[in-house]
């Protein structure tokens, strides 16, 4: 393995059997009968993955689609059916609530158990005994037993082992979700240390806010197939297409796979062959952005029974463009055609930063400001029109059509990031928003 590879993961398969009955389990490994006992689940299906030292890499993909079970195999807590796993660096994990820890244990019994586990000696566990004890910050609990802990007391005196016993890799899934908001802030700046250090961080998580900031690279995975790895904002966005069942694979990956009987149902949904036509990304049809910067490669995917033929901003005087000066009124237009009868369409933006942090939005539902049925051919003009307090710079806009059908959510039309807004500011403050504080000295 290359000298600046941290974990490389090769044509890796995780295969489970599945059984009705204890009974089958034991019939199966005494011999008892003809024929297999169980049913087979593949939770990773040919996976590659090569993350380099120093890399901060998200995992991303919906329940079931193999994230926690490809950090468990990387960890040794799992061994893999097939496929290989190299390492090139001390590993500390932090993988799910309580894992690692015993609960007739009090939490320094619990530091020297995790931190032997990993590798270290006592003393060397002594020597960092006092930093994991502050960050940790749970008080005389961490005399107690740990059956006794709370989540938050668990997620604390874990996280705070793992990130100060000076492991090269750190591997975090989901539990930080767990904490209160100070402990968290406390560990994702932790997190730009250990970047700011070239150590490597492996990170799962739902929150997709947190994976477009921290993360260099993303891989998303879908029932076990690795769909696609690249910049945040990319994966994010076509991990929102997977979760509406509208994921249009390229071209080239169809093929491989519809190889996979599995796969093929779930293919269905989203590629399937009328579904596909005008489905395909930077193609808008009649969509038109006048005088704005508009996106050539924007992602676009629905249904299309209701579509976004134009959409452009206007200023306070009403003229067309992308740069707002900051502090004024400006209006996001859009125009959508309805092809089918659509019940309670609702009409959405978003502005995200240039890394794919999603900052502000609305939709008609929410304003409540359109609740009704529109029938197939009608045309309607949609406006939001607020003050511009984001702070100067670049910024993306994202438009949608949506709606439900019998309680299912359903898509009609999206376009991510289908053009650039800037902001002209001579006065920034703190953070993505000015809240325009009137502030007095006396």
């Amino acid at each position: 393995m290359e000298n600046d590879i941290a974990i490389k993961v090769t044509d890796l398969e995780k295969v489970y059997k599945l059984y009705d009955r204890p009974s089958d389990r034991l019939r199966e490994a005494l011999h008892i009968g003809r024929g297999k006992h169980h049913t087979e689940h593949r939770a990773l299906k040919g996976v590659n993955m090569t993350i380099r030292q120093g890399e901060c890499v998200g995992i991303i993909g919906t329940n079931g689609s193999g994230k926690s079970t490809i950090l468990k195999i990387i960890t040794g807590v799992l061994s893999a059916t097939a496929g290989d796993v190299e390492v090139n660096g001390r590993i500390s994990a932090l993988l799910e609530l309580g894992a690692g820890f015993n609960m007739e244990y009090n939490g320094i019994e619990n530091i020297y158990l995790n931190g032997t586990m990993i590798g270290f000696s006592q003393k060397e566990i002594d020597r960092k005994m006092d930093e994991i004890l502050a960050f940790a910050d749970i008080g005389d609990y961490v005399y107690q037993p740990a059956k006794t802990y709370s989540s938050g007391m668990f997620v604390r005196l874990a996280f705070a082992v793992a990130i100060n016993i000076d492991p090269e890799i750190l591997i975090v899934d989901e539990a930080l979700s767990v904490g209160d908001v100070f402990f968290q802030a406390k560990c994702y700046h932790k997190f730009e240390e250990f970047k700011a250090m070239g150590k490597t961080i492996v990170f799962v998580s739902h929150d997709l806010s947190s994976i477009s900031k921290y993360c260099d690279r993303v891989v998303l995975l879908n029932q076990g197939v690795k769909l696609g790895e690249g910049a945040p904002k990319k994966m994010i966005d076509t991990y929102k297409q997977v979760l509406v069942g509208q994921y249009t694979p390229p071209e080239s990956e169809v093929e491989r796979l519809l190889d996979d009987e599995q796969l093929r149902a779930m293919a269905a949904k989203g590629v399937d062959g009328s579904k596909l036509e005008g489905q395909q990304q930077g193609e808008t049809g009649e969509n038109k952005g006048i005088g704005c910067t508009e996106n050539p490669d924007l992602l676009e995917y629905g249904s299309k029974k209701a579509q976004i033929t134009e959409y452009y901003i206007t200023d306070e005087k009403g003229t067309r463009t992308s740069t707002i000066l900051k502090g004024s009124a400006f209006t996001i237009h859009m125009r959508v055609v309805m092809t089918e009868r659509v019940a309670a369409p609702i009409f959405a933006f978003t502005i995200k930063t240039v890394r794919g942090t999603e900052i502000t939005g609305t939709n008609t539902m929410f304003e409540k400001a359109f609740l009704e049925s529109v029938e197939a051919g009608e045309t309607k003009e949609i406006t939001f029109t607020q003050d511009m307090n984001l702070q100067g710079g670049e910024y993306l806009l994202s438009l949608g059509v949506t709606g439900y059908e019998e309680d299912d959510f359903t898509v009609y039309h999206r376009l991510y990031d289908v053009m650039s807004v800037t902001v002209i500011s001579d006065k920034d403050t703190v953070g993505f928003y000015d809240m325009n504080s009137k502030v007095t000295v006396k």
